[in-house]
């Protein structure tokens, strides 16, 4: 089969958000931060900034910046927000979020990009990322964090179907996690954890649209590049971190 920019594999088409986060979820966590009145949003890592565009929606008036270092993520965003009619209440930033000054704001969006704040010749470190946001967002103001924890501590073949170099000081447990956040000065208002059901949301969407692709075109020039990242993918969420690895969604208070 011949290529052209129509056949090529497809990239997260699929995904309303990018990361196991349900629709019912991202509607309470838009709700809870929007009542607070924030005059304006930060979404740190935002990709395409899904969770961003809907709280400017349900904030009236509110302004938000978006940051990332994703070019084709964040033109996806400038097109759904000037579909949503809010590009004037918006901006699309392609910059590194490593000791940013857009702060002090009202809210913080920060999910699963925690890294984006921290050294990156450093091992991660959330509660340097929790100091960082902290001094991002004015005292009172709200902080909505997505960030991995160990369910439980994972075995030696567990980590190593994992992601390269996986070790059990890649991750905290929920409770050292949510210490870590009030020590750096913030009030966990919320904490819950995405479910069994929105990570196989969220991984099936991942690669649905690619596996769909994989079976039109099994000789295309990119199929067994592609193919191979894609059976890595799955591989190591079903024979590492599924059931493992959780995510949880702290929505935070910064202490005065």
């Amino acid at each position: 089969m011949t290529s052209s920019e129509n056949d090529l594999p497809p990239r997260l088409g699929g995904l309303t958000f990018h990361g196991p986060l349900s629709e019912a979820r991202a509607t309470r966590l838009i709700e809870r931060l929007a009542a607070t009145g924030p005059v304006d949003v930060l979404d740190i890592g935002c990709g395409w900034g899904e969770l961003l565009l809907r709280v400017l929606e349900a904030a009236q008036g509110a302004k938000g910046v978006g940051i990332d270092i994703n070019a084709e993520d964040l033109a996806r965003g400038r097109e759904l927000a000037e579909e949503r009619g809010i590009a004037d209440r918006v901006e699309f930033v392609e910059e590194s979020a490593l000791g940013t000054d857009r702060g002090p704001v009202d809210a913080i969006l920060c999910l699963g990009s925690s890294q984006a704040l921290c050294d990156p010749e450093q091992p991660h470190d959330p509660a340097a990322a929790l100091r960082e946001l902290r001094r991002l967002v004015r005292p009172g103001g709200r902080v909505v964090l997505g960030e991995g924890f160990w369910e439980r501590t994972p075995t030696e073949a567990e980590l190593a179907a994992m992601w390269p170099g996986a070790h059990v000081g890649d991750h905290f447990t929920l409770g050292a996690l949510v210490d870590l956040a009030i020590e750096a000065g913030f009030r966990p208002a919320w904490i819950e954890t995405a479910s069994a059901e929105e990570w196989e949301e969220f991984e099936s969407g991942y690669r649905y649209e690619t596996e769909v692709w994989l079976a039109a075109h099994p000789d295309h020039p990119l199929a067994a590049e592609t193919r191979e990242r894609v059976d890595r993918q799955r591989a190591t969420w079903l024979n590492g971190y599924r059931g493992v690895l959780g995510i949880t969604y702290l929505t935070l208070v910064a202490v005065a």
